[in-house]
């Protein structure tokens, strides 16, 4: 195991990390930009440093300033949560190079689930459910009537590239089908840098479904049950479920063997999600929508209904370590949870995303629950501890 791990990232998932690496006994370090000194992650670490100021680009996303912490500091590997540098090959890679384990997949599962169109191809050839509709770049508007013709109004016309609801548009006809395109294409062209669109079938009254997987070097390789995040807004996850009420046993086990037979397709380990859409009027029919390469913001809710501690897992298979469960143990969900999201709007702005500013939390009462798995933040008693996760 690991002496010393450095968490590239900062807030409430550094913390996290720190938290799992101290119940192994792991030292830790934190890198921060320059106004945010003072954080708690900064603070719960073994030790500290500075990699920049306050633009991300100059600090938590400077992957030169990042190397040079792990070596001066000896890190044996980096833990890179989610956002900034988790999904980066680039990273992935020069860790690689320099001897320094990514606590994450192969830069090579990154960049082929990374790209939308290249990933659907992959669980098309891997017998995995796609959702119908061209798997390929759109480029001609001439292909584009005679391609919504061929998959049936309503289609999606979303960016290869990205996420987060970005570079999408929905045409209910032949009438919006150009003007969709367009749209999408220059929004990709503006957040992803990347102007490429896929066309696909646009699914009615969907459910998101996510399935949690993890794997190791060995070939091993566990689904785990379910989270919905179906409830959003402006196509950003609102209210997250574990387990889903879509989903019974046999359905469950299906998705989660179709979310292994993709990992396998791409050698893929560590912690990872594959989302499907699910027909709510018929909850057979699923599709795979793609692949997150990541520990995701909502983990800690399967977590919960399965006791596994997943950052312990991701540490354990950057140790070259096998995952110490089967998955006769961890496909049935023992027990339910949620997570909301604060999502601030600005009325004022015709509701606008805003981050808004937070006057008052008061935390729910009731019995405290041990999480992450394994970890004292509460006694018997429900009293919490010193060291909190968050």
């Amino acid at each position: 195991m690991f002496n010393k791990i450095l968490i590239a990232n900062r807030g409430e998932i550094a913390c996290r990390v720190i938290n799992t690496a101290r119940k192994l006994g792991i030292k830790t370090v934190a890198v921060y930009s320059e106004p945010d000194y003072a954080s708690k992650h900064v603070q719960l670490a073994d030790e500290a440093h500075c990699v920049g100021p306050a633009a991300s680009t100059q600090s938590y996303l400077n992957i030169d300033n990042i190397m040079s912490v792990i070596k001066s500091t000896k890190a044996e590997a980096v833990h890179p949560g989610y956002g900034f540098l988790s999904e980066n090959s680039v990273f992935s890679h020069r860790c690689k190079d320099e001897g320094v384990a990514f606590i994450g997949p192969s830069h090579s599962s990154i960049e082929k689930m990374g790209d939308k169109i290249q990933s659907k191809l992959i669980a098309k050839e891997a017998q995995v459910n796609v959702i119908p509709g061209y798997i390929g770049e759109v480029t001609d508007e001439k292909d584009l009537e005679r391609l919504g013709e061929e998959i049936g109004y309503p289609v999606m016309i979303k960016a290869s590239a990205g996420g987060g609801g970005k570079g999408m548009r929905v045409a209910f006809n032949k009438d919006e089908l150009v003007d969709s395109y367009r749209r999408a294409r220059s929004e990709a062209k503006n957040v992803f840098n990347d102007d490429r669109v896929l066309i696909e079938k646009f699914i009615e009254e969907p459910r998101h479904i996510e399935i949690q997987i993890i794997g190791d070097k060995f070939g091993n390789t566990l689904w785990l049950p379910e989270r919905e995040c179906s409830i959003q807004r402006r196509n950003q996850k609102v209210i997250e479920e574990a387990p889903s009420p879509l989903l019974n046993q046999e359905r469950r086990t299906r998705m989660g063997q179709q979310a292994v037979q993709l990992a396998k397709a791409v050698g893929y380990y560590s912690a990872g999600t594959v989302e499907f859409l699910a027909s709510n009027k018929n909850p057979d029919n699923f599709y795979f929508l793609e692949m997150n390469t990541r520990l995701q913001v909502e983990h800690p809710i399967t977590e919960y209904i399965t006791g596994i501690d997943l950052v312990e897992q991701m540490i354990r298979v950057a140790a070259d370590k096998k995952v110490n469960y089967t998955q006769e143990e961890v496909s049935q969900p023992k027990g339910w949870a949620i997570e909301s999201r604060v999502y601030a709007e600005d009325p004022l702005r015709n509701f606008l995303p805003s981050i808004g500013r937070l006057n008052r939390y008061r935390e729910p009462s009731g019995k405290k629950i041990t999480w992450p798995p394994g970890s004292s933040k509460y006694d018997e008693s429900g009293t919490k501890r010193k060291v909190s996760p968050l």
